[in-house]
């Protein structure tokens, strides 16, 4: 019998009518659901949906209107998801949070530093190279102009990298100091490596008269103190970086943790070696008279790019495909989860190493259905809840009844979700992005 009337508003919302429409309609007095509240008026439905045909023209029409008021609606509700979504991720925001530190900070400044020296170096071997013509001296310059190009991308992949997220990029910018580092990567391998190699085969096919090298070994000389220093420079800061994430130094370097201080750390030993091996050469030469030896350290050089460069290479790319943390630190991080009393189980984790030490973390969770009801029933009148069941007189009440809890219950299951992941910030400060899925 209920189901034979039609509040106003259910006749406007699910008819599309206008108060207008309904004002010649039969109307009754039935008695409200609430029994505190007096009777309500309300419609026949037969009369309703007459009036309804009878404005729209047609059951289509009224179906076509239908269909688009619904499609309003679900365009609706997902705005105010995004909505959602978005203030609970700056509810979630760290207070103290920001990027890592911009170039006057850490590794910005071992960077800058490296930047200053090698470009001295470069005009000063530059100069040497003008005055001798020697192939190694040649090789050596392209290799500190390499540098110097290459420690200036760097700079800027460290300046990208300290900006805040927004709404393109949510995951912020970390991963252009491995873009750098890897375009650096291919910079020495094409430009030093590869001009170095091709100067050191003309050298040996066609060789040039030596001319006196007196100049050029000062010049290495200052060149390999000067590189030198940088590189302790580098070593300093990957060993601090190390220890904060107490992982061994030959680790660190290996996972690329820091991308920018280790190119800087590997162009610098390459310095060292090559000015090495590029005055040996030289002395070579000129001990014998023959050019042949100084072609033979331009080779050498290039075969020592060539080798850096792979290295930067292969690890900064195995870094921006996606890397995984270590598996230790995944065990302990499920572990943590697992021993929530909310948590059955949890499957399909994915950890990903995001570059610059944040980490996001992934896992579809199993919920316990009874543990939360039985936490959101701890927080009821129980009594009240059994009184209100009893004096329910049709499906509507117990409809509207299970409607409210249910959906109490489930802002419930979304805070508890909150304050997991939170936990799991606070515990783990590298997980930046942790997104927990219910199976």
């Amino acid at each position: 019998m209920e189901r034979n009337f039609i509040t106003p508003v259910r006749a406007m919302n699910d008819f599309f009518l206008k108060p207008s429409d309904l004002e010649i309609l039969r109307k009754t007095r039935r008695r409200s659901p609430y029994e505190s509240e007096p009777p309500i008026t309300v419609y026949w439905l037969k009369d309703v949906e007459a009036k309804a045909l009878e404005v729209w023209g047609s059951q289509e029409a009224l179906d076509r209107e239908r269909k688009k008021k619904t499609e309003e609606l679900k365009r609706y509700q997902q705005y105010i998801f995004s909505v959602k979504r978005v203030l609970k991720d700056m509810r979630k925001e760290p207070a103290n949070w920001s990027p890592q530190g911009g170039l006057m900070e850490g590794s910005g400044k071992v960077v800058l530093t490296a930047v200053a020296i090698n470009g001295c170096n470069f005009l000063f071997k530059m100069i040497a190279w003008l005055y001798t013509g020697s192939h190694s001296m040649f090789s050596e310059c392209l290799h500190s102009l390499a540098d110097t190009v290459n420690q200036l991308i760097l700079a800027y992949g460290i300046h990208k990298s300290s900006q805040q997220s927004n709404p393109d990029h949510p995951y912020g910018y970390s991963n252009m100091r491995y873009v750098a580092s890897l375009v650096s990567g291919v910079g020495i391998f094409c430009v030093g490596a590869g001009l170095s190699v091709y100067h050191g085969i003309t050298g040996i096919f066609n060789p040039d008269p030596i001319g006196s090298f007196y100049w050029a070994f000062f010049i290495l000389g200052g060149s390999l103190v000067s590189e030198s220093a940088t590189l302790l420079v580098a070593i300093n800061s990957l060993k601090k970086g190390a220890s904060k994430a107490e992982m061994s130094f030959w680790e660190y370097v290996k996972r690329g943790q820091d991308p920018s201080v280790n190119v800087v750390l590997l162009e610098d030993l390459a310095a060292v070696l090559g000015v090495m091996v590029a005055g040996s050469c030289m002395a070579v030469a000129t001990h014998l008279n023959s050019p042949i030896p100084d072609a033979i350290g331009s080779l050498l050089v290039g075969i020592v790019l060539g080798a850096v460069a792979s290295f930067i290479i292969y690890s900064n790319s195995a870094a921006l495909v996606g890397r995984s943390i270590p598996l230790s630190s995944i065990q302990q991080i499920n572990s943590e989860l697992e021993r929530d009393l909310m948590i059955r189980a949890v499957h399909d984790v994915k950890g990903i190493d995001m570059g610059s030490g944040l980490v996001r973390y992934k896992a579809e969770v199993d919920f316990d259905g009874r543990e939360l009801t039985r936490s959101y029933l701890d927080k009821q009148d129980l009594e009240m809840m059994l009184e209100e069941v009893r004096n329910m007189k049709n499906i509507n009440e117990m409809e509207a009844f299970m409607l409210k809890h249910g959906e109490n219950i489930v802002d419930l299951l979304g805070a508890e979700i909150d304050r997991i992941e939170n936990a799991l910030r606070k515990k783990h400060p590298e997980v930046r992005h942790c997104d927990l899925e219910l199976l």
